[in-house]
């Protein structure tokens, strides 16, 4: 089926989506917030900082904070592998990694197809969801990164500030 993009109608464009995995669950965030990919190397750990703060680490003279997706989404620790990743991300004006399991491909999605998120009571709160999306029977949970990151309990945005 031709799918006719129109980019002056968000309503019929569709979107390019990087998809990253924690746990059993894919996940897609915009791919224009995404710099950069990187194996994950240990950050510089920063004291009093929250637990899903794994440090900070010098991206080419730019202190970046690191944040352990899967601790702030309470799931299990795992340890980490050659497969695990830290996306660099620019949100919000800011340059942030997030450590996720594992990165697993480039999602091309039509806006109309992403579904509202059920309401539920849980750690990953629907405002920082963009809703579902089915893409050849695999259900990715389409996530509002710049929700999230200047989410104030993140209080990444915030601590940047303070820095400067």
């Amino acid at each position: 089926m031709a799918e006719n993009i129109n980019n002056d109608n968000e309503n019929n464009a569709s979107q390019e989506y990087l998809g990253f995995l924690l746990g059993n669950e894919e996940y897609v965030i915009d791919i224009l917030k995404v710099q950069e990919i990187r194996g994950y190397t240990t950050p510089t750990k920063i004291a009093q900082s929250p637990d899903f703060v794994k440090g900070v680490i010098n991206l080419r003279g730019n202190i970046v904070p690191i944040v352990d997706l899967r601790i702030k989404f309470d799931l299990p620790e795992i340890s980490y592998t050659p497969f695990t990743v830290v996306i660099i991300l620019n949100v919000c004006k800011k340059i942030v990694g997030i450590v996720v399991d594992s990165v697993s491909d480039v999602f091309n999605i039509n806006v109309d197809e992403i579904k509202p998120a059920p309401e539920f009571s849980g750690i990953l709160h629907d405002k920082y969801l963009k809703g579902l999306a089915t893409v050849n029977e695999k259900m990715l949970i389409v996530t509002d990164i710049d929700a999230l990151m200047s989410s104030p309990e993140m209080g990444i945005v915030l601590e940047d500030l303070k820095i400067k």
